[in-house]
């Protein structure tokens, strides 16, 4: 049997929050032919974003939102979470039998205990993929996979399915694994965007001056100069980590080049001491990936 058979052809949504993924999620459902009936929405962002992207749904109380609903997404922040489910829990609006699920990383469906001993169907849906409130959004969810959690196949089948009438992957991730999970897309996007910023901001700097035709060189806005540079170097080495892992590992760390090292932790440590804090972290985990010289990770762990 297959997963489609577990999932009625068209359920009606309701969507607790229309923050940025919820409202995309509501979007993507409705385009598989769901209902989004209504959305709760406080601020003035989401009720725009409402607005814009579910312009057939109504604008209601999270509670008349859960009490109508036959599939619930709870779209809030993680910290949020487990508060929003008490509440309704202790409303007691949600019907026996209505699919709930939640879009957080960090959480299985244990945080869904109090809907669950009410009769509901619990399920942790979560889009591995940053959501910025603009149109390429529903674009990426179509490349994205998603993080699964249930609690008996049936519910394994109704998440895969879900995700894949959104036109995602579904990857199932045990409960025990969730945090572990998080943490992982955690460290390899956020952290990778801090590491892009910063290395814009060493490039800035070592570009100023003037430059052809005695134009400046660096303007200070983003999509400049050291972001044009730095684009297709990052994109390549990403490219090539995916596909090679640490084999794909290049440059002064990787050849353990210890005079290299230390100039650019001269060099760093002048223009901001803690940019140069997270060069050398990272030059020293990327030296014991790649085995190199003892000297330059004594060097590391001395700095």
């Amino acid at each position: 049997m297959t997963s489609s058979h577990f999932a009625p052809a068209r359920l009606t949504v309701g969507i607790v929050s229309a923050g940025r993924v919820g409202s995309a999620l509501g979007a993507a459902l409705e385009r598989a032919g769901h209902v989004v009936f209504g959305v709760s929405a406080i601020s003035d962002a989401s009720v725009r974003r409402a607005r814009t992207r579910l312009p057939e749904s109504r604008i209601l109380p999270a509670e008349e939102v859960a009490a109508r609903s036959e599939l619930l997404v709870l779209a809030v922040p993680d910290a949020e979470l487990a508060g929003l489910v008490s509440g309704l829990a202790t409303a007691a609006v949600v019907r026996p039998g209505t699919i709930v699920a939640h879009t957080s990383g960090a959480n299985g469906i244990t945080v869904l205990a109090p809907l669950t001993e009410l009769g509901a169907l619990p399920l942790a849906v979560h889009p591995a993929m940053t959501f910025t409130g603009h149109d390429e959004d529903l674009t990426r969810l179509g490349n994205a996979c998603f993080g699964i959690t249930a609690a008996d196949e049936i519910g394994y089948a109704i998440a895969q399915s879900l995700v894949i009438e959104m036109g995602g992957e579904p990857v199932r991730v045990s409960e025990e694994h969730r945090t572990l999970y998080h943490a992982a897309l955690a460290h390899g996007s956020n952290h990778l965007v801090t590491l892009i910023v910063d290395a814009v901001a060493a490039l800035r700097s070592a570009l100023v001056g003037p430059g052809l035709l005695g134009q400046p060189l660096v303007d200070g806005q983003p999509g400049g100069l050291p972001e044009r540079m730095l684009a297709p170097l990052a994109s390549a080495a990403l490219d090539n980590a995916l596909r090679r892992g640490p084999s794909a590992l290049t440059g002064p760390v990787a050849r353990g080049d210890v005079a290299a090292v230390s100039a650019h932790l001269d060099a760093l440590t002048t223009l901001d001491p803690r940019l140069a804090a997270g060069y050398r972290a990272l030059s020293l985990r990327t030296a014991e990936l790649a085995g190199s010289d003892p000297d330059l990770i004594d060097l590391l762990e001395d700095r």
